[in-house]
């Protein structure tokens, strides 16, 4: 049902309703109006041939008085009269000449309670009214009803009963409701055209906006509201489609544009709403991006990462692998939940095929992945030419595998986000490592050592913290150049620093000092605890076989031990204690671990 529909059956609906109040109002009051001058004449009447009877009592002439009361009778609508007697008139006097006896119950009652009493008579072919009012004997007055009367004051002598013929009354009131009615309906039909002809124009574009708002609300901004024949809707009209356009060239514009920004996304029934969504993405987005710019490290930039699959997408066991092309090396970088994957081991699917895994695609589709019962997807995203990034999720359910695969456009928003700041802080990374680091060895430098020992050791101190400080040096090692080269000299550096490393715990620090020097740190050790570890270094070293072409040999290392805090209160008091034992070593044969004493200190030429 349309606005007009509804505006005329409103306005239908009220005009009946007021219609009928007003035909039940009239009726009423018409019936009223009639009953009182029912009633009054019937007063009148009753008056009358009280009086008249009186008159006629008085006068001696009671014999009389038919002609008087058939007189009356002829009265215009008067159907009936009779007077009746109470019972102490009619045995003071008798029945009188007209049988003057109550006639009915009314009758009965009048003479009985002393009071009038009306009577209305109406159906559908006749309606009279009939009045019934007693006498009742009096001594004030000119007249005393006493004389005459064997009756006490108050007392009922008789009554007389009126019925007056209603039918014209009636007739008259019928025909008049029936003006009434034509003329109303003559009045409402007239109403109608006028409201009809003002308002036609303010529903029609009330409608026509109602289509374009509709229209609008399900995401089609292209409707127009078609011109009216008035002017201010012609004017509403032209201000609502100039809204329209305007709003419809804004949102293709910036639909046109999102891509440039955000990935692709699920398009919504209503742009404006897809709109709003992609704004509030953008300021997202805007945002995480201006805190990673600050962050100092590629490790805090995941953990903002990870803050974001956790809180915004609901994510609870994923992780981040780097893959190194260029060294073809694969490291979890951080992890939420617990590990299924073994990428570190077996290598990453994804990374190798540069393709979404998606455990949906095939049963055991990913070797690395261990859990059968589990949901896993792996997203690849390539950061520079030497390092992609992947993303591995896993899901315990199939609704919550699916509904991970919905947000996978968010997600590599954030991560294109990400991705300048991943260059930029790991090449940071590389070169910050590359300075700490030795190229041949792959051990931490002299100058990573120098900041490990600002950090680290005034902790030490304050948590009674002991470290073992261990100087470790290849004898002879000038000869192997001499006689083999130094490249042969470099192979045997890096065969004693696969030996230190293979010889100590993962807390423990081994650094290349210089040339064939290396500095062993123990953390937290024993003192027999550290030579025992100096031990073992020098016997695995002189153990193992340096090839050299066709030929091959075995070279010893002698190795100094100093102890904090028992030997020193620094740890470059410590590292040179350290030396002196180990200088010791080689001026007492070589080959040996020498723990540093006072004849380490006497023996060398500092």
């Amino acid at each position: 049902m349309n606005a007009k529909q509804k505006t005329t059956l409103i306005l239908t609906v009220v005009f009946i309703a007021l219609f009928i109040a007003i035909i039940s109002i009239f009726s009423l009051n018409l019936r009223e109006v009639g009953l009182k001058n029912a009633e009054d004449k019937a007063r009148l009447t009753a008056k009358m041939v009280k009086d008249g009877l009186t008159a006629h009592m008085v006068s001696g002439v009671m014999d009389n008085r038919e002609f008087f009361l058939s007189n009356i009778e002829q009265t215009e609508n008067l159907k009936d009269l009779w007077v009746i007697r109470a019972q102490s008139v009619i045995e003071q006097y008798g029945k009188g000449f007209n049988n003057e006896i109550p006639r009915d119950k009314v009758d009965k009652h009048v003479l009985r309670a002393g009071k009038e009493k009306a009577v209305i008579n109406d159906n559908l072919t006749s309606s009279t009214f009939r009045l019934t009012i007693p006498y009742i004997a009096t001594e004030e007055g000119e007249l005393n009803c006493l004389q005459c009367h064997q009756a006490k004051p108050g007392d009922t002598l008789g009554a007389v009963t009126v019925v007056l013929d209603m039918s014209n009354s009636k007739n008259i009131g019928i025909e008049t409701i029936e003006n009434v009615v034509i003329i109303s309906m003559i009045s409402f039909m007239l109403i109608q055209l006028i409201i009809h002809f003002l308002l036609k124009p303010y529903v029609d574009i009330f409608e026509n906006i109602k289509a374009v708002m509709q229209s609008a609300s399900n995401g089609d901004y292209s409707q127009r509201v078609t011109q009216t024949s008035s002017k201010e809707t012609r004017e509403l009209a032209e201000w609502v489609n100039s809204l329209m356009k305007k709003l419809q060239v804004v949102l293709d514009s910036i639909e046109s544009k999102i891509d440039i920004f955000l990935t692709q996304k699920e398009k919504k029934k209503d742009p404006l709403e897809e709109v709003n969504e992609t704004v509030d993405q953008l300021s997202d987005i805007y945002k995480y991006r201006q805190i990673i710019e600050r962050d100092e490290s590629i490790e805090v930039v995941y953990e903002r990462l990870a803050t974001v699959l956790r809180n915004k997408f609901g994510l609870s066991n994923f992780k981040f692998i780097e893959a190194d092309t260029t060294n073809k090396e694969t490291k979890v970088v951080y992890a939420e939940g617990k590990s299924y994957c073994k990428a570190e081991e077996n290598g990453c699917r994804a990374d190798r095929t540069n393709t979404l895994v998606d455990s949906c695609q095939f049963e055991n589709v990913c070797d690395s992945f261990e859990a059968k019962d589990l949901e896993h997807l792996c997203i690849p995203y390539s950061i520079s030419n030497d390092l992609d990034f992947i993303i591995s999720i896993v899901s315990e359910t199939m609704e919550e595998h699916e509904r991970v695969k919905k947000h996978l456009h968010s997600i590599e928003d954030y991560i294109n986000a990400s991705r300048p700041e991943f260059v930029s802080k790991k090449l940071l990374q590389v070169l910050h490592e590359s300075a700490r680091t030795d190229q041949l060895t792959k051990m931490y430098n002299r100058k990573f050592l120098e900041e490990y020992i600002t950090k680290s050791f005034a902790q030490a101190k304050r948590n009674n913290i002991t470290y073992g400080f261990l100087m470790v040096d290849i004898d002879y090692f000038k000869m192997v150049n001499d006689t083999y080269g130094h490249d042969v000299g470099d192979e045997a550096i890096r065969v004693i620093a696969h030996v230190i490393m293979d010889s100590i715990r993962e807390s423990d620090l081994a650094i290349r000092f210089g040339g064939e020097e290396f500095v062993v740190l123990l953390y937290n050790t024993t003192e027999e605890g550290m030579m025992k570890i100096a031990e073992k270094i020098r016997t695995r070293f002189e153990k193992k076989v340096i090839e050299v072409g066709q030929e091959s040999f075995t070279k010893t290392c002698s190795v100094g031990a100093s102890y904090y805090p028992t030997d020193g209160d620094t740890a470059w008091k410590c590292i040179k204690y350290a030396d002196m034992a180990l200088y010791e070593a080689k001026e007492s044969g070589r080959n040996k671990v020498v723990r540093y004493t006072q004849k380490s200190k006497d023996t060398n030429k500092y």
